[in-house]
């Protein structure tokens, strides 16, 4: 089933009750957005204290609050007009690649390249390609998990099935030359 934009549901819990805007306004932050209360502070302009109140039901949202709230939520689950997928990889697997487009679900995604020699400088391009407006990326599997938990986008694990075939069949090749 697809779920309604993050925005469209909040709105929708609000005019419920408190309480279902409370429950779908946590659900959106920690699941959809993987945003903390400081970073959708920061964003909207409301404190944190107020925010918190707010989560924890103490507090009724002003009108002016669910409004930054809401701006905010909005600012944090937009695509870009320029939307991009980052692709973290060496530069020989980067040099192999044809396209530099993707057409998914009618939506093209330009493919920006992250050169990397090492898992840190993976790391470093995964948190840069974030910044600059990546709207998910494309890594090696050595280095996904770990780039999972420093990213709020999502993060998609190269699985080379052809290749690694190709590999074992090649050092079984040379273990017997």
């Amino acid at each position: 089933m697809i779920q309604a934009d993050p925005v469209e549901r909040i709105i929708k819990a609000a005019l419920i009750s408190d309480e279902e805007f409370v429950a779908v306004l946590q659900h959106v932050l920690k699941n959809d957005l993987r945003v903390s209360v400081r970073e959708l502070s920061e964003r909207s302009g409301v404190a944190q204290s107020t925010l918190y109140k707010v989560l924890t039901g103490k507090r009724s949202p002003t009108l002016p609050t669910l409004r930054a709230i809401v701006n905010s939520v909005r600012s944090f689950s937009r695509i870009p007009e320029e939307a991009f997928i980052g692709l973290i990889a060496a530069r020989y697997v980067l040099e192999s690649i044809q396209e530099r487009t993707a057409v998914v679900d009618g939506h093209e995604y330009r493919v920006r390249e992250y050169p990397v020699y090492t898992f840190e400088d993976a790391i470093i391009a995964a948190v840069r390609a974030e910044r600059e407006g990546a709207i998910a990326v494309v890594c090696a599997p050595i280095a996904s998990s770990t780039i999972e938990q420093l990213v709020r986008i999502p993060v998609t694990t190269i699985v080379p099935k052809d290749s690694v075939q190709r590999a074992i069949e090649s050092a079984a090749r040379k273990a017997w030359l």
